[in-house]
Order: structure tokens, then sequence, then C-alpha cells
């Protein structure tokens, strides 16, 4: 296998101590909302799984490897790598992840020192969109590959390209479902301010075809909505909403009372 050379972003280390459960995926990852905090709740829908992602809100993408041994993780958002900013490919350049090892990714990689933040923006302002590539926005897909040599590093690192993919090597699954196209995609992920995030350097020889390729889809709370994975907020009636006054004179208590 080609050797491929790796970045390694010291900065975003941060080492699991708990081991995994046997039934989990090689590579574990949960989308963060910046901004409020919380970890986005993952809804499966038929043949997919979505998250709700609020306009305007920046996210960072957590990867676990829940194995004792380097993996590679490449991460494509809106079919678009996270690394290089290449149209998303599996032979791509992506994340090594140390035994155990979590880190969150926080946007597009500008340099080895800096990144522009991930925030949830309209479908036209995403930065797919506005490099001609809007087919995939939506997306968030990580393919991880086991190394065929296991050393350990003290640090996670970001692997460059291998030789080019064979036919049928591990592409990302296309959608299934037709009836997607009744609701148009509202938001996609924009390119936003810069922040600190230093990287280094690394080697990372792949042992053959991914090992796993997972996909989140993702949407405005309203499209999910619209496509029913939510259930369809109701607006409050004059009877439901709490009100400080909603009555007359003060009532007798119930009996017993004194």
């Amino acid at each position: 296998m080609t050797r491929t050379l790796a970045l390694s972003l010291a900065a975003l280390a941060a080492l699991c101590s708990t081991a995994p459960a046997a039934a989990q995926p090689l590579v574990r990852m949960e989308i963060v909302d910046r901004d409020s905090g919380r970890w986005l709740e993952q809804h499966p829908w038929r043949s997919e799984t979505w998250i709700a992602g609020h306009p305007g809100h920046r996210y960072a993408v957590r990867l676990t490897n829940t194995s004792g041994e380097r993996v590679l993780v490449v991460l494509s958002v809106d079919g678009v790598n996270a690394v290089t900013g290449q149209t998303a490919d599996p032979a791509q350049a992506g994340y090594v992840l140390a035994p155990w090892q979590s880190t969150e990714i926080t946007g597009w990689r500008k340099s080895h020192h800096e990144v522009a933040q991930f925030v949830f923006t309209a479908l036209p302002d995403s930065y797919a969109a506005r490099t001609g590539r809007p087919d995939h926005v939506g997306t968030i897909g990580i393919a991880a590959f086991r190394e065929r040599i296991a050393r350990t590093l003290p640090a996670p690192p970001i692997a460059r390209e291998a030789a080019p993919a064979k036919s049928g090597s591990g592409a990302p699954a296309a959608e299934s479902m037709d009836s997607q196209a009744a609701t148009p995609q509202r938001i996609g992920t924009g390119h936003g301010e810069r922040e600190w995030s230093p990287a280094g350097q690394t080697r990372f020889e792949r042992a053959g075809r991914p090992a796993q390729i997972t996909q989140l889809r993702y949407d405005a709370p309203t499209a999910l909505s619209a496509r029913g994975i939510l259930p369809r907020e109701r607006p409050w009636s004059r009877h439901t909403r709490p009100q400080a006054f909603p009555g007359g004179f003060v009532p007798d208590p119930p009996r017993g009372w004194r």
C-alpha cells in the first residue's frame, strides 16, 4: 500500500479512558452545537439518520476511536473533504486518531495553524454551494481506515492522500429515497470565522479499503418536521399558553383544607 503523509492536531487531542462496547463502530461520530453546548440528537428515519441544525450556530464533528490501534478518518462535509477542500473521496487526506482517542473537528482546515469554523447557514451561503458543488449539501460523512502497521501516537493526526481509489472501493452510499426531492434542502455548512488549530505531521499506511463508512444527514428543524422526521410544532392557543392572570376571583380550596 502507498504510504501517506498525515498532519498531527496536537491542540485537539483528548484521550478516552473507557474501553468501547463490542457493538460500537470503529469510529463513533457525533455532532456538537458549539453555541448551545448540546449534542445534536440523531433521528433514524427510513434508511438514513438525521440531525437538526440551527442556522447561524457553529458546530463541531466529534470523532472517537473505539479501538486500541490508530485509525485514519476521512471527513466529508457537504460532499467536500474538510482537510483539502476537494470533492470528497475515501482515498484522500483525513484525521488520524490514536487508540481510544476522541477529538472535535471544528472547521475547514486552512493551514497547519487554522481552520474556518463549521457553521449552519442558508444553502446558497454554504461553502459547497459557493464553490459550485451544491448537490451533496446536507451530509456529514466519514470513511475510517485501519492501519497496516499499528503503532502508537501521542497526538491526533490528519492523513494525506493515498493511491487513487479503485472503482467500488468504498464510495459513500447514494441517497436511497426519491421522496427527499419533495422537500428541498434548506441549510448547509458555511465557511465561518478562522480559529487557532495547530497541526504537525506523521505517516499512516492504510490497510486496504475503508473499514467503515458512516453518513449523517442534516437540515433545519422546520425542514425535518416537513419531512416527517420531527413532530410538527403546534402553536400555543389561548387555552394552553401559560398566563399570569388566567382567572377572576380567588375560589375556595378543596374540602378538607382550611
